[in-house]
């Protein structure tokens, strides 16, 4: 019989076993510019708080997008909100296709310093709000494509944008991280302290077509110190969007967050997950 999880962690084990729906709800949020921000709250799944899980959705995504990672960790005992970023969701990127095309506009959005402006502000209210109401030390900061540029740059990423993070979560989560290029330059990551977990896929190509490899960049340039590599054998980009045919995909990458979140608790940060199709680096 072919198992798909050899070996895996108890937390991994206990969020596999979930099948319930996990409790959620659309907050509008006010941010320090008195500009508005939607999330979807998603409750924990167990008694008490583990802490709180805030997810920043790639360029054209919203809050409505993203339900695998936000069950997911409500389901691991985080209070979980996915972001809608007024500057770079839906609207944003149609504004910057308009007379470009998807790939230029994308390439345009993703690179326009007052959309990360404004995503800072718009992670700043939705910790602030999930602070509030979880009374637990730790945070998670979890983005994907534009998300996990953002996540970079909080966590101390030199860019080529004038922007600046403020590093104020526990630990960082980057799906499909970008490698050095339009946004970074070479050794942008050397300064990252913080435990780390990039995911990405052997399909998983960047905008302007370089291979997914540039996406490992990010954990060769870090510091050791917690910091783990994750690939996933045949995922696309949009697999980790939760677009296509995304199940494994999804899977595998919930399962590789909660097995990092569980070293980084045991403080060894060793994984422990291993399957057919991924293969995880950790220094």
């Amino acid at each position: 019989m072919n198992e798909l999880f050899l070996r895996i962690s108890l937390a991994g084990l206990a969020l596999l076993m979930t099948g319930a729906a996990v409790a959620q709800e659309t907050i509008s949020l006010s941010r320090q510019d008195q500009q508005a921000v939607t999330v979807t709250a998603y409750a924990p799944k167990r008694a008490g708080c583990q802490g709180i899980a805030i997810v920043s959705p790639g360029a054209g995504g919203s809050e409505k997008g993203y339900p695998y990672l936000g069950e997911a960790m409500a389901s691991l005992g985080y209070l979980a909100l996915v972001i809608g970023h007024r500057e770079s969701g839906r609207d944003a990127l149609r504004e910057h296709m308009r007379g470009h095309g998807l790939r230029a506009g994308l390439s345009e959005l993703i690179t326009d310093p007052k959309a990360y402006r404004g995503r800072f502000m718009d992670i700043a209210a939705a910790k602030a709000w999930a602070s509030s109401r979880c009374n637990a030390p730790e945070s998670i900061l979890i983005g994907h494509s534009m998300g996990a540029a953002t996540t970079m740059m909080e966590a101390g990423a030199r860019n080529k944008l004038g922007v600046k993070g403020a590093d104020r979560f526990s630990a960082y989560i980057a799906l499909s991280p970008q490698g050095a290029g339009t946004i970074f330059p070479r050794n942008a990551w050397s300064d990252i302290k913080r435990p780390v977990l990039s995911i990405t896929g052997t399909r998983d190509n960047e905008l302007g077509g370089a291979s997914w490899q540039t996406r490992t960049e990010p954990f060769q340039d870090m510091p050791a110190a917690c910091k783990w590599l994750a690939v996933i054998e045949g995922a696309t980009h949009m697999n980790f969007a939760g677009n296509g045919i995304s199940r494994r995909t999804e899977t595998l990458s919930t399962q590789v967050i909660a097995d990092f979140l569980e070293g980084m608790r045991r403080g060894d940060c060793k994984p422990m997950l291993q399957s057919q199709g991924l293969e995880i680096q950790s220094k």
